[in-house]
């Protein structure tokens, strides 16, 4: 199989890592491959670090003909026989190549965002693309919210999030956010890791950290990343006068060192496709509390991986953060059986063949 992956996003994020899971994984098991993304983001430093078969143009547009024209050169060039597109402005692109160019060359999407897409018919169609053979999501949850949309049923599958258990080989605390922040050694740190996004829903962790601290006064919480709602987040936590009790890391390169000193990572988020980040909370072995809701319970399994509250829950959050840190024996329980529920079910290889699978259906179809 000769396989073009694209993707015009601009971002890095848990799907771009899926996309170097992917090639990585499929580099000796097909015949040819191609990665197409945008220049100057940390996927093409990736690309070029590894020496993919990669190239790069910037995005303008989802109608940019310079974009539909380099798809029609590797197609061409590189006898592309199945394109995996891994961004909805990708997708267009392809739809459009497709369409100017009379190409059959079956596609694939992999889809990681639950959003509803029957906002206008132009986007139904899209999905439904006769030359799209497969939307390929991460969760269930994903595939509910595109069922009403999607007239083959069949078309659907899942295929999962994955992480790279390599990338993470520290497994236990030693100190070093301790010393960074010079905190007494029993502080106790609460953790997130995520962007500054709205469905992240910062305002509850922050909601609940302040039932933590007036319960837990050597408690110090956590949050690394960036995004548009940061400064509004950093205010919130001024109104609650709670800025002594925060700390904001920003963006860190060094995850797989840091994460695991956190003594419990809260996950509040409200409308996770996964949460590629509890796979990482699991291989670090962090207990989880996180949210029942979307794909988090694919993920997480209540009482037996990790605790589940409702959304936007604050009480719950906090109530289930509290008895994790106050009962060693839960917490080490849950600790054993998500780092187990890794390496079943979510490791880059295991997922990476699911997907390999996909692929290789539709091109055995098409010939």
């Amino acid at each position: 199989m000769r396989l073009l992956q694209i993707t015009a996003s601009n971002v890095w994020r848990g799907h771009e890592q899926q996309i170097v899971y992917y090639y990585d994984e499929f580099d000796a098991k097909i015949e040819h491959q191609v990665l197409l993304c945008t220049p100057d983001t940390k996927l093409a430093e990736i690309a070029k670090e590894k020496k993919y078969n990669y190239h790069t143009l910037p995005f303008t547009s989802e109608y940019d003909l310079k974009w539909i024209k380099k798809i029609r050169q590797i197609v061409k060039k590189d006898r592309i026989e199945v394109i995996l597109i891994h961004n909805s402005k990708a997708h267009t692109l392809c739809i459009l190549h497709s369409l100017l160019y009379g190409s059959k060359v079956p596609m694939a999407f992999f889809r990681t965002l639950i959003k509803n897409i029957d906002t206008n018919a132009l986007r139904k169609w899209k999905y439904n693309y006769k030359h799209l053979k497969k939307v390929i999501c991460v969760s269930q949850a994903v595939v509910d919210v595109l069922k009403p949309s999607i007239k083959d049923h069949s078309r659907l599958s899942i295929v999962g999030s994955a992480t790279d258990i390599l990338e993470f080989p520290k497994k236990e605390a030693t100190g070093v956010l301790h010393s960074e922040f010079d905190l007494p050694k029993d502080t106790v740190l609460i953790g997130n890791i995520s962007a500054f996004v709205p469905f992240k829903d910062h305002h509850t962790f922050v909601n609940a950290a302040r039932i933590i601290k007036n319960k837990l006064p050597n408690v110090k919480f956590i949050l690394v990343g960036t995004g548009e709602l940061e400064d509004s987040i950093k205010k919130y936590v001024g109104e609650l006068d709670l800025k002594d009790d925060f700390i904001f890391m920003g963006f860190r390169k060094d995850i797989p060192n840091i994460f695991p000193e956190f003594d419990v990572f809260l996950f509040t988020s409200k409308l996770e496709p996964t949460g590629g980040v509890l796979l990482e909370a699991y291989n670090c072995r962090v207990p989880i509390v996180a949210t029942n809701y979307a794909g988090i319970p694919e993920v997480v399994t209540q009482g037996k991986t990790g605790l589940l509250c409702e959304k936007e829950n604050s009480e719950a959050f906090a109530e289930a953060t509290l008895k994790l840190i106050n009962d060693k024996t839960l917490r080490d329980t849950l600790v054993k059986n998500g780092e187990e529920h890794l390496m079943t079910h979510f490791t880059k290889k295991i997922i990476a063949e699911k997907m390999l699978k996909e692929l290789v259906e539709i091109h055995q179809d098409a010939r």
